[in-house]
């Protein structure tokens, strides 16, 4: 940054602290480089663009890490340049400084290993919830070495600086204003201008996914996924007007078994059964499993025999073998499955501010005389799931402490004791174990004569992989496909118990991902790492099928409402998909990705007021450019416009 300006040499170490990172940064680029060899993009122009851009952001990254030093030399007077307070506050932050940098460039290394992308909002939310995440590292890696190793380089780095006499020369040379005023200035304006003209977005620049995301760096990834949690539609995506996009996804959710309630910007609406047929009242297990991709299945392929129990289930369930998570994280899967909606951009809604007394599927179960509980083996302040499920109508059972949530949310929180726990990890009790409190919990239920939701989340599959030993013929902690076969295992454990209860005839199961287990790819979007599997187990044999038709998490309860023979009001965007006019689609995104599949056609909407339009091959899941369909891209923003104003505007109440 200074290497053209004739300074003082008291700035020799903040020279060499610029070079080190600058150094260290295009290091860590090469090595995710060659780590994604068979994915990034070798053209010699894309490769030079990656790491020019990186250049670039790693210079705006280090501008901001460096004010505080830059203020210190500006203001520290000359007289006492050398001393002892100048000598053991230089040496204090500067090794504290280069400690953490070191720990940070570690911790980009796990970062990448478990999501193939730089830091983004989900590293925002690990730093929230330290506690489980702690936990989490200490059990996948082995946290003392890591410390020792961060120590020991820190340790290596200062003392080359030492031999090099970088110190002698911070601590004998004076510095004039002028030279103070020209570091001082230019630090300033570097920042300045990143902070002004400078998005984490234009990082992004090559269609292929792996070299931008190489391109970008990690600290300024997550100082701007910081910032940007919550997105207002309106300001960062194409629009149409309100009217308009309400009027097409009226038309597109209208059907002859509804009744829309009012006109307008809504789609509050009367569902109601035309079968004639008595409205069932079985008791309904839910099951929101951890990170189950398709392709962990034997039905779409896997050669490796981890879910054999589900493998089995799909010939004898009514079987979603076309379906889509909308999102890749678990909080998207629990708003998808509750709300019935496509993501909205940003952070999803069981994370945001007044979510509480939300029009969900547990007011439905309310309508007809369900009491709803939500089962988690770890604490639910996690992800604000408590905040969440407690302020929306459900009994909360998970690892925590104390009874009631807030003042606010009068739900009950019913503790899961250390007695009822045989195996805990970082993430909460293992699936056997929440399954057995969900079954007791569903036994006082059937005493008490009443019908039962239960809406269960696991936590078995998810780093460290670990489970009770001898569980399986894998052992514990050894990597996914271990938890995976723990995962199918406890589910078929689980359903043997059931079996011996006097409610299980009465009682259907439903069973489906959050998401996948991973979503990277080297496209923009990566639509097979949305692929997720979805049973709904126990009806009559006779209706025993495999669907085909392409669908979303959002269509899984309104399809099992009119399975029940339910008439309800409605707030949701999912449909039923055994409806003669349904119409095949998924509604998948990030949190800053916003997508209409439609069988092979993808629309992507991006911030920035970006779109594109891509022909999807499902043999090699790559995308492939088509012009543009202003149709599909109308009914692709109204799917998503309509969704954020109805949350924004408080009409999900």
């Amino acid at each position: 940054m200074f290497n053209k300006i004739k300074i003082s040499n008291r700035f020799s170490l903040l020279l060499a602290f610029i070079s080190w990172f600058i150094v260290i940064s295009f290091l860590l680029r090469i090595i995710f480089t060659i780590w994604q060899y068979d994915e990034v993009s070798f053209n010699l122009f894309t490769v030079i663009g990656t790491f020019l851009t990186g250049l670039f952001y790693d210079i705006g990254t280090i501008s901001f890490i460096i004010i505080p030093s830059v203020i210190y030399y500006f203001v520290f007077p000359n007289r006492w340049i050398g001393s002892w307070i100048d000598k053991i506050l230089v040496w204090f932050f500067t090794s504290l400084t280069i400690f953490i940098l070191v720990f940070t460039f570690f911790a980009e290394i796990t970062f990448w290993d478990e999501f193939k992308t730089r830091f983004n909002f989900i590293a925002v939310d690990y730093l929230i919830y330290t506690h489980e995440v702690i936990a989490n590292i200490q059990q996948s890696y082995p946290l003392p070495i890591l410390v020792a190793g961060v120590l020991s380089i820190t340790g290596l780095i200062i003392f080359t600086y030492y031999k090099l006499n970088i110190f002698k020369e911070t601590f004998s040379t004076t510095a004039s204003l002028k030279d103070r005023t020209i570091v001082l200035g230019t630090t300033v304006i570097t920042a300045l201008f990143f902070s002004i003209f400078i998005t984490n977005n234009q990082a992004e620049w090559s269609s292929n996914r792996y070299n931008a995301e190489i391109s970008k760096s990690g600290i300024y990834s997550f100082f701007a996924a910081f910032r940007n949690n919550q997105m207002a539609y309106n300001e960062f995506y194409t629009s149409v007007d309100d009217k308009v996009a309400f009027d097409v996804i009226r038309n597109k959710l209208n059907d002859k078994n509804s009744k829309y309630q009012t006109e307008g910007l809504s789609i509050h609406r009367k569902i109601t059964d035309t079968t004639n047929q008595e409205p069932s009242k079985k008791n309904v297990v839910f099951i929101l499993v951890e990170s189950l991709s398709a392709s962990f299945m034997k039905e779409f392929g896997n050669k490796e025999n981890i879910t054999p129990f589900l493998d089995s289930l799909a010939q004898k369930s009514i079987f979603f073998d076309n379906l889509y998570a909308t999102g890749t994280r678990t909080v998207r899967g629990m708003e998808a499955m509750t709300l019935c909606i496509p993501p909205t951009p940003g952070q999803s809604i069981v994370k945001r501010p007044e979510n509480q007394n939300l029009y969900t599927v547990s007011n439905v179960f309310k309508s007809k005389g369900y009491n709803s509980n939500f089962f988690y083996g770890g604490d639910g302040y996690f992800d604000n799931m408590n905040a969440y499920f407690g302020g929306n109508g459900f009994t909360i059972y998970d690892r925590g402490r104390g009874s009631v949530l807030s003042d606010k949310i009068k739900t009950v929180r019913n503790n899961i004791n250390d007695k009822e726990v045989t195996f805990e990890n970082a993430w909460g009790i293992c699936d056997e174990d929440i399954y057995s409190k969900m079954i007791k919990v569903a036994d006082e239920h059937y005493k008490s004569n009443k019908p039962f939701f239960n809406f269960v989340m696991t936590t078995s599959n998810h780093r460290p992989y670990t489970y009770p030993d001898n569980a399986i013929d894998i052992p514990s902690g050894t990597g996914r496909e271990g938890a995976v076969k723990y995962t199918d295992y406890a589910i078929k454990n689980m359903f043997e118990k059931a079996k011996s209860k006097p409610w299980f005839k009465n009682t259907v199961f439903i069973i489906i991902a959050d998401h996948c287990a991973s979503s990277a790819g080297k496209d923009e979007i990566d639509v097979a790492n949305y692929h997720i599997p979805a049973f709904i187990v126990n009806f009559p044999e006779g209706l025993n099928q495999k669907v085909k038709k392409q669908c979303s998490q959002i269509d899984i309860f309104p399809t099992f409402f009119s399975m029940m023979n339910w008439s309800y009001e409605s707030n949701f965007y999912g449909k039923d998909i055994f409806h003669s006019n349904f119409e095949e689609r998924a509604l998948v995104g990030t949190y800053r990705k916003l997508v209409l599949m439609k069988k092979e056609q993808v629309m992507i909407l991006s911030d920035q007021k970006k779109q594109a339009f891509y022909s999807w091959n499902k043999q090699d899941n790559s995308l492939k450019p088509l012009p543009m369909n202003k149709n599909f891209l109308d009914e692709t923003i109204s799917w998503y416009q309509t969704a954020d104003y109805l949350f924004t505007n408080k009409l999900l109440k």
